[in-house]
């Protein structure tokens, strides 16, 4: 059993991901660089948050096409979980392995802060450990973290149940407030149709130790190392 994490030049939330998978959840992980084009023998994928390529073109636009990322694409179309975080997130949009796009906040400013988000999806496998309903309060800290797509693909996303996470406050009512970076509908995290790749602007690696605020992240990697050991 093991998790690949994927690593960009710029990447730098790589070996967060790895902390929190192989010494909080005692999971193997194998780090991968981006010029790769195989992952091996791997049961799920992290692609980590950072600034791969400095953001130079659009976030994500240019790791979409490093080699490793037709190894994604396989690995995803063969029904292999891929988690995407944050930069992450915006690499699968560009890579069309998530519909939509991260647009610049509308503070027009990096934030980096808890927030608290609601569960709307509880599935295998990112949030199987989760409730709908429930709660859970990480960190973000993005730049260009507002999720934008056009409304017919918000309605498909919406009528399919594919949005996992919106940004709410701490009683999980959605406000203006608590949508921290103009998110349409509030979203924070979707999945694909096939429900096996996730996209989040949260970071829930920064979440899984009470000496760092929160062990919410838990529920969500959590449920990926789940999905890892009863697949492997």
């Amino acid at each position: 059993m093991s998790i690949a994490v994927v690593t960009f030049p710029g990447s730098n939330c790589d070996d967060d991901a790895r902390h929190a998978l192989e010494a909080v959840l005692k999971e193997t992980v194998r780090m991968v660089w981006h010029t790769e084009e195989s992952i091996g023998g791997v049961d799920a994928i992290v692609i980590p948050g950072g600034f791969s390529f400095g953001d130079y073109l659009r976030s994500g636009a240019l790791a979409a096409h490093s080699p490793v990322m037709g190894a994604v694409r396989d690995f995803a179309a063969r029904g292999g979980p891929v988690l995407g975080i944050c930069n992450g997130f915006q690499i699968l949009t560009e890579a069309g392995l998530l519909p939509g796009q991260l647009a610049r906040n509308t503070s027009l400013s990096f934030q980096c802060q808890p927030v608290t988000v609601r569960v709307e999806r509880a599935a295998q496998p990112f949030t199987a450990r989760s409730a709908v309903g429930d709660v859970l309060r990480l960190p973000i800290a993005h730049n260009e973290g507002s999720y934008y797509a056009d409304d017919a693909t918000l309605e498909v996303l919406e009528g399919d149940c594919r949005v996992v996470l919106r940004y709410c406050d701490a009683n999980g009512e959605l406000t203006t407030t608590s949508n921290v970076n103009g998110s349409r509908n509030a979203i924070a995290g979707i999945v694909n149709a096939a429900g096996n790749v996730m996209g989040m602007m949260p970071h829930p690696e920064r979440a899984v130790e009470s000496l760092l605020g929160s062990t919410d992240g838990l529920a969500l990697l959590g449920s990926l190392v789940d999905q890892t050991r009863r697949t492997a």
